[in-house]
């Protein structure tokens, strides 16, 4: 067997669903009201509470409705190809496991070590945002960390693009008061570990969790459409709505293939960045088709999940930038707090503490969502033998949850949380779901030549037009991203790859059915994809 021909195999959707009989098979327990809660749980939560405020203001004006709506069709074309492999192939492991029915096993490894990138720096950045929100609320009964525990040790300065010492500063009764430098985030590490220990717990037991936390921020933001909406000025609309025009694209970050490019800002702004830039208020939807598996009905269930989880959290955010835009001039938005802000502008002040509390709610579903997904990532890929075994693919006996990766990662998580500064990732986390969404998309395409027949409970619709504008669009986001988020980007999938050389490709199970080490059970060699092939 050559090299070429391992890199190449794929898995036939035989041995995927074997995979999930036996004493290692998660628990399904999970309906599609939960499913969609856990999608919401995961979509809703620093995006609409955080960057809304920061991308109305800088970026987009008002047009941001726009931006969301785009990031939005983004996700949908990308989402409607996830439902049609969750509803064929209902197990864990999302595009990674998508990946290696297609591609085989060399992208498949790409993409699952892409996708535990983007679950852990996403969790971090959660984790920060909740830390913020939460010593907000403290503050409100005049309870303040000491400096040295309030954050990390330095900060990331885009501008400039280097470390500077994290001064931490509060504002009591209208006077700034330093607390002196952060040495660690003590609220970010504390939330990771209690949510590690409900994960651990059992999935029932999170979803139960994640529901009420849902239950919580989505009154929050109903509360915010709804009162918002009696103070809008519709003028702050009409007077300059894209007030940076609606491009906004650039390839790689360079003036001269730029569309939209500002020279004050040295970037490119407009509806197109906007999209760029919120497209993190939306990673989160992807997470429902880790949970396949323990679906009751994941052939129904999950695409609903997915799909409604989805329209859901745009009307929502399209609605909130409605409001908050509506409310205050786009100019005048607050850029760290943008929504309460906005309500003490008009008056209503007493609100910014309910929005504040909703706010760590709505994080705290985020992250547990987040956390959730990763362990399953792992699971998948453990199960293949691309990494151990004995470690990652642990079920619990009692939960029935991968427990010892779950501890694992939010060990991982709990590092970048405290000690990091997550700013210089946070795009990180974009460019690699954006490239998760583009394999799924076309693998759908390439799943579609190669077993045409195959039992496909949801069919993607109008293909290939909707994996292809999924693709383009999936693109288009991504060149538009600064150049320095392709570098990191392209160092951690080279980790990522010296791993799989040096252990992955020696210790994966369809490389030894190749190599005739152990019996063979359904391995397609060079791409062919056949639910009995023999090799």
């Amino acid at each position: 067997m050559s090299l070429k021909q391992q890199l190449f195999a794929t898995k036939s959707l035989k041995v995927l669903l074997d995979e999930m009989a036996g004493d290692h098979r998660l628990k399904r327990v999970l309906g599609p009201v939960t499913l969609t809660s856990l999608g919401v749980g995961a979509i809703i939560g620093a995006g609409i509470f955080v960057s809304t405020g920061a991308a109305a203001r800088n970026i987009a004006g008002p047009a941001l409705m726009i931006s969301y709506v785009a990031a939005g069709m983004t996700c949908v074309f990308a989402a409607l190809c996830y439902a049609e492999f969750a509803s064929m192939a209902p197990v864990a492991g999302s595009a990674y496991t998508y990946a290696y029915t297609t591609m085989g096993e060399l992208f498949a490894w790409i993409i699952g070590w892409d996708l535990v990138l983007e679950y852990a720096v996403g969790s971090a950045t959660v984790a920060n945002g909740w830390s913020s929100y939460f010593q907000k609320v403290l503050g409100k009964f005049h309870v303040y960390l000491p400096g040295y525990l309030s954050g990390p040790p330095y900060t990331f300065n885009e501008a400039k693009g280097e470390l500077e010492p994290n001064i931490i500063k509060r504002v009591i009764d209208g006077q700034e008061v330093v607390f002196g430098q952060g040495m660690i985030n003590l609220p970010a590490i504390l939330i990771v570990m209690i949510v590690t220990a409900v994960l651990i717990k059992g999935i029932s037991e999170s979803a139960g969790f994640n529901a009420f936390m849902v239950f919580l921020k989505v009154a929050a933001v109903l509360f915010v459409i709804i009162v918002g909406a009696f103070y809008i000025n519709p003028e702050n609309w009409t007077r300059d709505f894209a007030p940076n025009g609606y491009g906004g694209f650039s390839v790689f970050g360079f003036k001269e293939l730029s569309v939209g490019w500002n020279e004050a800002a040295g970037k490119p702004l407009g509806v197109l960045a906007g999209a760029a830039i919120i497209f993190f208020a939306y990673i989160g939807f992807d997470s429902v088709s880790t949970h396949a598996e323990e679906a009751r009905n994941p052939q129904k269930d999950v695409p609903i999940g997915i799909i409604a989880s989805l329209v859901i959290c745009t009307v929502l955010y399209v609605a909130v930038v409605a409001v908050l835009t509506g409310m205050v001039p786009y100019n005048q938005i607050d850029e760290g707090a943008g929504v309460s802000s906005a309500f003490e502008k008009v008056g209503i002040g007493w609100a910014e503490f309910l929005i504040a509390a909703a706010g760590v709610a709505g994080i705290t579903s985020v992250l547990l969502v987040m956390m959730l997904s990763g362990p399953r990532v792992f699971l998948a890929m453990a199960r293949d033998g691309l990494v151990p075994k004995g470690f990652f693919a642990d079920v619990h006996p009692t939960f029935r949850t991968p427990w010892k990766s779950t501890i694992a990662i939010g060990a991982f998580v709990s590092v970048l949380a405290g000690l990091l500064p997550i700013t210089a990732l946070l795009e990180l986390a974009n460019i690699g779901t954006l490239f998760a969404f583009i394999i799924v998309c076309g693998a759908v395409l390439i799943m579609r030549k190669t077993n045409p027949g195959a039992a496909r409970p949801f069919r993607c619709p109008m293909v290939p037009v909707v994996p292809v504008l999924g693709i383009l669009c999936c693109l288009i986001l991504m060149l538009s991203l600064p150049v320095g988020n392709w570098l990191r980007l392209v160092v951690w999938l080279a980790i990522g790859l010296c791993i799989y050389f040096f252990y992955g490709r020696h210790h994966s199970t369809l490389g030894m059915e190749l190599r005739g080490e152990i019996r063979k059970h359904g391995a397609s060699p060079a791409g062919h994809l056949d639910a009995g092939a023999k090799v």
